[in-house]
């Protein structure tokens, strides 16, 4: 027997309960991890919440992410012991995800923890820091480095917010912190932002074309804040969009893209090769230390995750909240 948190669903209402499951329950796969630590991101409170139509199929197990070590394999490639972390590959919408103590898996899902992070620590990343890092390197294949000038940061003091804030200034950047949280000015300081602005600036609709003033973008947002983004964005300029928290929208025009060149990425991080997580993964481990990712983690029990999903989407949590789904 295991605990774990359960979604069903009743009336076309979402029905979040913890519960003692059955090993023989868990779904197909060849791998089976003794699960650690998981953390709650945006997608996964949408789902114990059931505001966001994220389950595919009932009943399900959330958790996006999950850190842990083998118990069992028939991949010879991987052996008890080994530890592991995932994210994406369905896992909390189509499979079931890390909110449980045991978890079955293919293997090709599987990446080997970097050897610089425990599985706590690689959960204080969890897939927020780990698309955070994907935004990151989309930048940098733009061809756009350090003095290049301002790199803008929206949604800064979020899991995406605060792992991108602390990469890029890392790397170098001249970062701006964009947050409708003054009270946190310190925190994003103490991350490496040099600058805060109010997301109020970027929320409401603007002049399709403004002041040319970002040389680049994280946006974890969407909406109207996106577009604005958009059309302060330089000459050549490029934005990584990860996210929707402000709306799924575009209320847009192409002006920003071919007047000025600049180029939008979209930034997948459920379907990505193992190759690229990878690279991802290393870029963390080689400018995030244990010690800044304190600063913006908390830790929660798995007993808490149902009330923490309401937090988040209430904007009431900061940075990145790991849970350790064996209290």
């Amino acid at each position: 027997m295991f605990q774990a948190l359960l979604l069903t669903q009743q009336d076309k209402k979402t029905v979040a309960t913890l519960s003692q499951l059955d090993e023989l329950e868990l779904p197909s796969g060849d791998v089976t991890v003794r699960v650690e630590y998981s953390s709650l991101n945006f997608k996964d409170a949408l789902a114990v919440t059931g505001r966001g139509a994220i389950i595919k199929k009932w009943p399900l197990v959330p958790g996006i992410d999950l850190a842990g070590v083998v118990e069992r394999s028939d991949d010879p490639a991987w052996k008890p012991g080994d530890r592991v972390v995932v994210n994406g590959w369905g896992l909390g919408e189509t499979h079931w995800g890390g909110f449980a103590q045991r978890a079955r898996l293919s293997s090709q899902w599987l990446l080997r923890l970097p050897e610089a992070y425990t599985t706590r620590q690689a959960m204080a990343i969890g897939t927020a820091g780990y698309t955070a890092a994907l935004c990151v390197m989309a930048l940098q294949r733009h061809g756009i480095k350090p003095g290049d000038g301002e790199l803008l940061v929206t949604g800064a003091t979020g899991g995406v917010g605060s792992v991108a804030v602390t990469l890029l200034a890392s790397l170098g950047y001249a970062v701006t912190a964009s947050t409708g949280r003054p009270q946190e000015a310190d925190y994003l300081k103490a991350l490496g932002a040099t600058q805060i602005i109010d997301r109020a600036t970027l929320a409401s609709p603007g002049k399709p074309l403004q002041t040319e003033r970002w040389a680049g973008v994280v946006d974890a947002l969407g909406s109207h804040t996106l577009v604005n983004a958009c059309a302060a964005t330089r000459f050549n300029g490029a934005i990584a969009a990860c996210g929707l928290a402000q709306g799924a929208d575009f209320p847009g025009t192409v002006m920003p893209f071919i007047l000025r060149g600049v180029t939008l990425y979209g930034i997948n991080c459920v379907f990505v090769d193992n190759a690229k997580r990878a690279e991802a993964w290393h870029l963390l481990a080689q400018h995030l230390d244990g010690a800044t990712l304190e600063r913006m983690t908390v830790e929660i029990g798995l007993s808490e995750a149902i009330a923490k999903s309401s937090a988040l989407l209430d904007g009431q949590l900061r940075g990145r909240t790991v849970v350790d789904v064996n209290r």
